[in-house]
């Protein structure tokens, strides 16, 4: 099970901006259409894609984050560099400080998130908008059986994991990623411009 992430001690950040936290479960693509958004969003500098700082190895076939080992890591949440972090799986993940100074200027920060940080993250971020990406459960089986890293009983532990934690969040906007690419990055794409309209943060 995820661990529940630290509650934050800081004030929550306000302003004209906010977080969007893009979370999903494993096998719904949710790596892909980020990417596919940020090449589409890339000519609105009030849009910033965040880079986090994971305790994983780069490998080209995840995010692009950045690396830590787990003594860099807590290094770096000694001395203030992360604005928020979590653990999860075993990893450990960190919002950069700077993020927090861009939302009070009123800058939208979208960031790969993590359904079990969202309490923690809901106190820190008063302006918190959650997307959540899905796809029907033999979508997400075939894929979790493509990528060849876990057994049919992992994936199917997986899957009623997922069906554990699928109560949602509220307000949360879901896009669906059962079919291609391109309608799956659309709609996270609409998603992203509708919740930082004038009027909806």
């Amino acid at each position: 099970m995820p661990t529940a992430a630290r509650p934050s001690t800081r004030e929550a950040v306000t302003s004209g901006g906010a977080l969007i936290a893009v979370v999903g479960p494993s096998g719904c693509g949710k790596d892909t259409l980020m990417n596919f958004a940020r090449e589409a969003l890339a000519d609105r500098p009030d849009i910033f894609f965040v880079r986090r700082v994971i305790t994983r190895p780069a490998d080209g076939a995840t995010e692009d984050h950045t690396p830590a080992t787990f003594d860099e890591f807590e290094r770096k949440k000694r001395d203030g560099a992360f604005a928020f972090d979590w653990e999860a799986h075993g990893l450990k993940y960190g919002l950069p400080a700077e993020i927090d100074e861009r939302i009070k200027r009123g800058d939208c920060a979208v960031c790969n998130g993590s359904r079990a940080a969202l309490p923690g993250l809901s106190k820190h971020y008063a302006n918190l908008l959650v997307i959540s990406i899905t796809a029907s459960p033999h979508i997400l089986a075939s894929r979790l059986a493509l990528r060849g890293r876990e057994s049919e009983d992992d994936i199917r532990a997986r899957l009623e994991r997922n069906n554990a934690l699928e109560n949602g969040w509220s307000g949360a906007v879901f896009v669906d990623n059962s079919t291609s690419v391109q309608a799956g990055g659309e709609k996270l794409v609409e998603a992203i411009l509708d919740r930082t309209a004038a009027g909806k943060i």
